[in-house]
């Protein structure tokens, strides 16, 4: 992944507290990124704004079970962090935690999104979801938690995403 820097666009950071009620402020300050850069349309603001929301429900879970419970927040636990590049057309987003690490090689597999057996599974889509939704994903270690780097780019007119291929091979595009 060719990671935009902040010398070559705008950049939005955020620290937020590891509480699944900031998923929704992530999906705010997305959703006004992308309505500022009009070669994004509102699909593809949807799409950013599940992206991201997926991303943050992974890092607090993570978070959480770094704490060991449910209950009330840890107020000297560390954030989670939102870091929003725009330059080139593109938007990069990096959310970081602090919850002990992630091998996205280890994830239980489950059968494809669009197959009737999925309903046997609760859970387990967030990833998925985002890999269908992003242009580029990447899991970096970061020293105790894990930074998720997804990278979009506007979908070209008359194309929008589907979530698999004639073959089921994965994400693809059809022409409406």
């Amino acid at each position: 992944m060719t990671a935009p820097t902040a010398a070559a666009g705008d950049v939005v950071e955020l620290e937020l507290p590891a509480r699944p009620e900031v998923v929704s402020v992530a999906r705010l300050i997305i959703g006004a990124l992308v309505a500022a850069d009009p070669l994004f349309d509102e699909e593809r603001s949807a799409d950013l704004r599940l992206a991201i929301s997926e991303a943050c429900t992974n890092a607090i879970q993570a978070e959480m079970k770094r704490r060991g419970h449910d209950g009330p927040p840890d107020p000297e636990a560390a954030p989670i962090v939102m870091r929003c590049v725009l330059a080139d057309g593109q938007i990069e987003v990096a959310i970081t935690d602090h919850g002990g690490g992630f091998d996205p090689t280890g994830l239980e597999q489950h059968p494809e999104v669009t197959s009737p057996d999925r309903l046997n599974y609760e859970g387990g889509l967030g990833i998925p979801l985002i890999k269908m939704l992003a242009d580029d994903l990447e899991f970096r270690s970061t020293d105790g938690g894990t930074t998720v780097v997804m990278r979009f780019e506007p979908r070209a007119p008359g194309l929008r995403p589907v979530i698999g291929s004639v073959n089921g091979s994965g994400a693809g595009t059809a022409q409406e």
